[in-house]
């Protein structure tokens, strides 16, 4: 009974993942545990799933694209939900631990075979969705797909990684993921555009799987246009449009700046009335986020039903301690992206849409035909095509970033931050140490949620620039120079916002208040489709 009421209490912990069904299975001293947000099949798709005779049982986080194709497959058997994370039991009971690699989608699953009571885990092929294992002094294995369900009963626990298998009766991890390209030689495929506008397009449209109210996140950029464009091209014809009308809605959030120019120094912040600078600088009314104008732009274009956020600078600060709890990080770019991301998500639930479709990940993958950067992939799918395709050494120059939101993210943790901390930071953070204020401040509220060491170590560290890893740092001397982790005048990149100006001979910033719709987190009982 102790052990099942710690089962408990994690899916407490868990329930803003979600909001619709708390289910939970017990075979001896084995538990599963899952929080429902229904997409597919809310009627009737609630977990854990099973096969016919329950003797298999699995809970699912994520989106099986090819399950009816899969279904045909398996015509001998009787599935007991429309869900499309049903068919993963019957798999395994057809092909064993070896029918991962036939899914076509985003998943982390545990699977029980009650028969012999061994288990199996498993985590799509780049980590879309969230796992972690966990071990106990007692000789437990956990599995959860946030920090939050483990951090309490394991001694030791690390992130799940992506395209790999855990099997009990081995006892270890394996990768189940090995495509061709995997290896070190050069992507030999030719770029053919065509070829890769298909990849695209069937990548956007396989994802309008759902039976509830959906919409798009819409910036006006490039990536997220593209998206909306082909939704909005292809939504006629799928259920969706049956259930909840053909009319794309779509999303869009900006910054509402007040400008503020601080004498001589160029920096510019947001100053509300209860600020401590409020009687300091004299307001310049903002011009208004660009995102909200070209996205507005595109919106009439496509003849989306649209719908503008806005937040604000102490917003966004007064949000960060919910960010970083959820998103489980102290990663810098990860916190700046992810808060105006959380802000709009919660927005967006509020209307009753339970899903929605982004351009994220599009310059982490396209990347690739750029810089020949290896990445994991999936089958069929346009990331495997990019990641074939031969390097042209083109490169991509576009890329939106908030400086006022930043440069705001930047003065609060000023406030908090002071240079004598700064100074002991190796000693307090020997890990990861943060080099900025910023990060520094990150840091102890992290570190307030999760103190343990595992939960430190689970996070990525090192030289970044645009986002990029340690090694990309080396490709150019000038990056090693300026190492803010949103790329801020990257080699030029963001130099037309980023520039400087003498006027009468002081020294000043042009301001740029744009937000980028980048990785981030959605609020509890919103799914977030890249």
């Amino acid at each position: 009974m102790l052990r099942r009421r710690c089962v408990g209490f994690v899916l407490e912990w868990l329930k803003h993942r979600g909001p619709d069904w708390s289910g939970l299975y017990q075979h001896g001293d084995c538990y599963l545990a899952h929080q429902r947000l229904a997409i597919v099949d809310p009627a009737s798709g609630d977990q854990p799933l099973y096969n016919e005779d329950k003797k298999i049982v699995v809970t699912v986080n994520g989106e099986i694209y090819n399950h009816e194709e899969l279904r045909r497959s398996l015509s001998n058997h009787k599935f007991r939900t429309g869900s499309d994370c049903d068919v993963i039991a019957h798999l395994y009971e057809e092909h064993g631990e070896n029918f991962v690699d036939m899914l076509d989608g985003i998943f982390s699953f545990v699977l029980l075979d009650t028969r012999d009571n061994s288990f199996l885990v498993a985590r799509d092929a780049i980590g879309i969705t969230s796992l972690y294992i966990g071990w106990g002094l007692d000789g437990s294995v956990w599995i959860s797909s946030e920090l939050k369900g483990l951090h309490d009963e394991c001694e030791h626990f690390e992130s799940f990684p992506p395209g790999h298998l855990y099997s009990s009766k081995s006892g270890c991890l394996r990768r189940w993921y090995n495509p061709p390209w995997f290896s070190e030689a050069i992507p030999s495929t030719p770029y053919d555009p065509l070829v890769l506008s298909g990849a695209f397009e069937n990548a956007v449209t396989k994802r309008l799987m759902t039976d509830v109210p959906f919409g798009v996140l819409l910036s006006g950029g490039l990536d997220s246009s593209l998206v909306a464009s082909i939704t909005s091209r292809y939504l006629a014809g799928t259920k969706a449009a049956k259930h909840w009308g053909a009319q794309l809605h779509s999303f869009c959030v900006g910054l509402e700046v007040r400008r503020y120019l601080a004498g001589n120094l160029g920096i510019h912040i947001l100053v509300t009335s209860s600020s401590r600078y409020a009687n300091r600088f004299n307001p310049l009314l903002g011009q208004g986020s660009p995102d909200l104008k070209a996205a507005r732009e595109v919106a009439d274009y496509l003849g989306t039903v649209h719908h503008e956020f806005h937040f604000t600078v102490q917003d966004g600060i007064d949000a960060i301690e919910d960010v970083i709890y959820h998103i489980e990080t102290y990663d810098v770019t990860t916190i700046r992206a992810s808060t105006p991301m959380f802000l709009m998500s919660r927005k967006i639930k509020s209307l009753g849409v339970k899903m929605v479709i982004s351009g994220e990940g599009s310059d982490e993958i396209l990347v690739v035909i750029f810089t020949s950067i290896r990445h994991p992939t999936r089958r069929n799918s346009i990331v495997k095509l990019a990641a074939s395709i031969f390097c042209t050494g083109k490169k991509n120059n576009l890329a939106m970033v908030g400086y006022s939101w930043i440069d705001g993210l930047k003065a609060h943790a000023d406030l908090h931050v002071n240079d004598k901390m700064m100074l002991n930071a190796a000693h307090i953070f020997p890990h990861n140490t943060p080099t900025t204020k910023e990060a520094y401040y990150y840091r102890m509220i992290f570190e307030r949620f999760f103190p343990q060491n595992s939960a430190r170590l689970s996070v990525p560290g090192g030289a970044s620039v645009a986002c990029s890893t340690a090694t990309a740092v080396e490709w150019d001397a000038a990056w090693s120079k300026n190492l803010d982790p949103s790329g801020r005048a990257a080699i030029g990149v963001h130099n037309s916002a980023y520039e400087k100006h003498l006027v009468n001979g002081n020294l000043t910033s042009k301001i740029i208040d744009s937000i980028p719709l980048t990785n981030g987190v959605g609020t509890p009982g919103l799914a977030i489709r890249s």
